[in-house]
């Protein structure tokens, strides 16, 4: 085999192992995320004892907090996943009695998305009554993954 067979193979072989760790882990919920304050760390703590960043967000885009919960969906506007994302969350809210839906544009809240430590759209970050993140999903989650991290709520 030559040189040019062997970097193709390896780039395949890369390629596949990426796609499969991928489709493994999208939509996933993981544990929580430290948000940060663009203010630094003593602006962040004084923070945190008043008002959780979740529901600050939450009354910056107008919206209110979930009784029980909210699933805050950071979006794009050109995102095919985020569309498919926020028909899961809705239909969500509607089978799970408290639960309200917050959609952030990632892009018009960059200050935001930079605190929750966004890297992709959608990411579904689910907060408690008082705004405080539970858990989070990067990808697009099934209904049976949102039903399961609610529980835990």
């Amino acid at each position: 085999m030559t040189t040019g067979a062997w970097i193709v193979v390896a780039a395949v072989v890369l390629a596949l192992g990426f796609g499969l760790w991928r489709a493994a882990t999208d939509g996933r919920f993981t544990g929580t995320h430290r948000v940060r304050s663009a203010s630094g760390p003593d602006a962040e703590t004084a923070i945190a004892a008043e008002t959780p960043a979740g529901a600050e967000l939450v009354a910056t885009v107008g919206r209110a907090l979930g009784e029980r919960a909210t699933l805050l969906q950071f979006s794009s506007a050109f995102c095919a996943p985020c569309r498919a994302t926020r028909r899961v969350l809705e239909e969500v809210v509607g089978l799970v009695e408290g639960v309200a839906h917050v959609e952030v544009d990632a892009e018009h809240h960059l200050d935001a998305t930079r605190a929750f430590g966004i890297l992709r759209t959608p990411t579904t970050v689910v907060l408690d009554a008082d705004g405080r993140e539970v858990t989070r999903a990067s990808g697009a989650p099934t209904r049976d993954q949102v039903l399961t991290a609610l529980a835990q709520v």
